[in-house]
């Protein structure tokens, strides 16, 4: 091979070794190139919930014997949970949460607890809870027979409490117009983000 073609090789060879520098380096930046989203950022510190869906309504009795439906609360945010007044862990947890949230606010607004276990939860079980808590004429209880629970259970996408199985321990926050807007596990609520997002929802 003459002097010439093994320079003309040479030269072909160094060009391709360039495009592919430049080419591994042009696919390295776009990986590495932040994601936009169009989507804009939620001011709530929960979780969005579906938009358009309506909290079941409901026409119980609480703890004290008195009526209680969710429509009565058009108007304010509701605070819903999800509880049993025979637990230990979680749901002592939620009741401190909603306490604290409410104790940062500086006012009370509508906290709702559904109980996820109607033969266990009686009058004088949620009265125990409640003193224990430090939450009487703070949480009010919805409680009835498993058949008139069971809707708001469902329309809830939560579960009953039993014996094989724990409830779904969560929260959800209800709007003025009686949608559910915002949701959180038990392991994320704390009362600094349940008060920030109350806020947001009291502006509304």
């Amino acid at each position: 091979m003459t002097r010439g073609a093994i320079a003309a090789l040479f030269a072909t060879g160094l060009l391709a070794l360039v495009v592919i520098i430049f080419a591994a380096k042009g696919i390295s930046s776009d990986s590495d190139a932040p994601t936009v989203s169009s989507a804009p950022k939620s001011a709530f510190q929960g979780a969005l919930l579906p938009p358009g869906v309506k909290a079941p309504n409901f026409n119980l009795k609480d703890e004290r014997g008195r009526r209680v439906s969710m429509s009565e609360y058009r108007g304010k945010p509701v605070v819903v949970t999800f509880l049993y007044s025979h637990c230990h862990d979680t749901c002592p947890v939620q009741a401190q949460q909603i306490k604290g949230a409410l104790d940062n606010l500086g006012h009370d607004l509508p906290a709702l607890a559904i109980s996820v276990d109607p033969p266990g939860d009686t009058p004088k079980s949620v009265d125990r809870f409640n003193d224990e808590q430090g939450v009487t004429g703070r949480i009010r209880w919805v409680l009835g027979r498993e058949s008139q629970l069971r809707p708001l259970w469902q329309g809830f996408h939560t579960t009953s409490q039993t014996t094989q199985t724990e409830h779904m321990a969560r929260l959800v926050l209800v709007d003025k117009r009686g949608y559910q807007r915002i949701g959180y596990p038990s392991s994320q609520v704390t009362p600094e983000r349940l008060a920030h997002d109350l806020r947001l929802l009291e502006k509304e």
